[in-house]
């Protein structure tokens, strides 16, 4: 009986101090810049997303894409036009509007998307974990993130 005892006794002790390592520590982004950005081009554009962090927040944020030659989607008022006249939005009105959602946060929201830019919504979600798992781990070389 005495070893039933010990027995039980030893799995209780396992059984308790086994959840006290288990707290949960939140996890901090450090200071710094991080960029995370798609690895491959898609329709001639790769997404990237740029942050700073200080003091463990995101005090700034860019959203953007960029093509082979290093000019910005959010300038090109051609491709503009015709994204606004077919989906109700372009680049330089939803790269803003998901980068807001970032700036200030000290952990991933929740991503509110907007309509006629749920590819890009999508992107941004991927980019913006990425680059804040980054911050989190103080690494600031640049992800890439697949598709």
């Amino acid at each position: 009986m005495s070893r039933l005892k010990i027995i039980c006794t030893f799995v209780i002790c396992i059984l308790l101090t086994g959840g006290c390592g288990k707290e949960q520590k939140q996890q901090t982004m450090q200071d710094g810049s991080y960029t995370a950005q798609m690895s491959e081009y898609s329709s001639g554009w790769r997404e990237y997303v740029t942050i700073i962090v200080k003091n463990s927040e995101i005090v700034s944020v860019e959203y953007n894409a960029e093509n082979k030659s290093g000019f910005i989607k959010s300038w090109d008022n051609s491709y503009m036009n015709k994204m606004k006249s077919i989906t109700g939005t372009y680049p330089n009105e939803y790269t803003r509007y998901y980068a807001a959602q970032l700036y200030g946060q000290k952990e991933m929201p929740e991503i509110d998307v907007l309509t006629g830019a749920s590819h890009s919504a999508s992107n941004f979600q991927k980019l913006s974990q990425a680059v804040i798992e980054q911050a989190i781990n103080g690494d600031s070389s640049i992800v890439k993130v697949s598709a």
